[in-house]
């Protein structure tokens, strides 16, 4: 039995942060139902069409689900989600701030129906205060959250390269739901969770914020380098490749100029012998650690890293990450099937094997449409009859 297995979950979901909270939960075995606008869908689908026509955001976000169209401004729509959701464990939604309330689903509205609901909702800055009304994308929150003021460099700032606070806010509404799933099995009651972007983002800018309130100084951007610690970020080598690494401790410190570089008595200079000299003197010792490791190939300096316990990385594209030896011996890889043929995708990391977990294909829009509809029993002639009046 799978953890989650007999847990309904119906979705008004898009984009990413709702899609990233229920595909977690079909992963552990829930029956997800995310509902979509008839004829466009999530308009997730259509970000771009890289993984053989398919968004490579929606293949990413939605497998395992089923996929129902509905037009919940219509009364009969309406009807027939207040009939879904009778016996559902949980409802998630990521619509606009308000939009529930204007279909007739406030929380109160939705606990009438069924009073052991957990329903979640995710938004960009909350349920109430004076932004609740403001327009939220990923870029936005992290400005908002200050993640720009310490990403970059120190000329200019720059965004993640992942959508960070869709993840967090994903990854808060999943353990979220997880946690009232388990006190609703002591109280019988559902819950009402209102998780906002900005503060599950700001949950993961502790340091940053601490540092600032409290030792009266932003942190600075320093690009792939450490702020606080030196050498710690990349290093270029002969082949023109990059090396990344991170001395943590003098003992390392003592290792790396010995064997490393070849320059023993570096690691007793009065400019360099403790890390708070070595990030005052950046700049020179810099220029020192690089004409030494340019002499070099990539894989030299990191078997010698490697060989003196001293923490390294090469800089990997994506190509290269999706080839990594690790995840290749470690089997982490499985195939998932979606309308236009099987892609690879890579097992949830609590997941040790593709047996641990629900794995169905990602569905085409309203691929499940006419089966959830017959479990609520309409007839054919009334599923066509809906068909026909676009509310499915």
């Amino acid at each position: 039995m799978l953890p989650l297995e007999g847990i309904k979950v119906v979705s008004l979901e898009q984009a990413v942060a709702a899609p990233f909270a229920s595909r977690q939960l079909a992963d552990l075995g829930a029956r997800v139902i995310k509902i979509e606008r008839p004829k466009v869908g999530d308009f997730a689908r259509y970000y771009d069409q890289t993984v053989n026509g398919m968004s490579s955001h929606f293949v990413w976000l939605n497998r395992s689900k089923e996929s129902l169209t509905l037009d919940l401004k219509a009364d009969s729509g309406k009807t027939l989600f207040t009939d879904l959701v009778k016996d559902a464990d949980v409802v998630i939604q990521n619509l606009a701030p308000g939009a529930m309330n204007r279909l007739g689903f406030s929380h109160q509205e939705l606990h009438d129906i069924n009073d052991a609901l957990i329903i979640c909702n995710i938004s960009g800055y909350g349920s109430y205060g004076s932004y609740v009304s403001k327009k939220a994308y990923d870029l936005l929150i992290q400005c908002e959250a200050g993640v720009l003021s310490i990403t970059g460099t120190e000329d200019a700032p720059s965004k993640a390269g992942i959508s960070v606070a869709d993840i967090a806010a994903g990854m808060y509404a999943y353990s979220g739901i997880l946690s009232s799933i388990i006190k609703r099995s002591q109280t019988g009651k559902g819950d009402v969770l209102d998780i906002s972007m900005l503060e599950a983002l700001g949950e993961w800018m502790g340091y940053p914020m601490y540092y600032s309130m409290y030792g009266d100084t932003e942190p600075k951007r320093t690009g792939a380098q450490h702020a606080t610690i030196y050498p710690y970020g990349p290093f270029p080598t002969q082949s023109g490749e990059t090396v990344f690494f991170a001395i943590q401790n003098e003992r390392e410190w003592t290792n790396f100029c010995k064997k490393v570089l070849n320059q023993p008595d570096l690691a007793t200079d009065d400019r360099y012998n403790s890390n708070s000299k070595r990030v005052e003197n950046k700049e020179p010792l810099k220029l020192i650690i690089e004409q030494a490791l340019q002499q070099r190939n990539l894989d030299e300096v990191m078997q010698d890293l490697e060989d003196n316990k001293i923490a390294n990385a090469q800089l990997k594209n994506m190509n290269q990450f999706a080839d990594h030896q690790q995840l290749k011996e470690r089997e982490r890889w499985m195939d998932v099937e979606t309308p236009v043929g099987n892609i690879k995708s890579l097992l949830p990391p609590a997941i040790q094997n593709k047996q641990d977990m629900k794995l169905s294909p990602i569905p085409d829009i309203g691929q499940h449409t006419r089966q959830i509809l017959g479990e609520l029993n309409l007839t054919e002639a009334k599923i066509d009859q809906l068909k026909a009046e676009h509310i499915i």
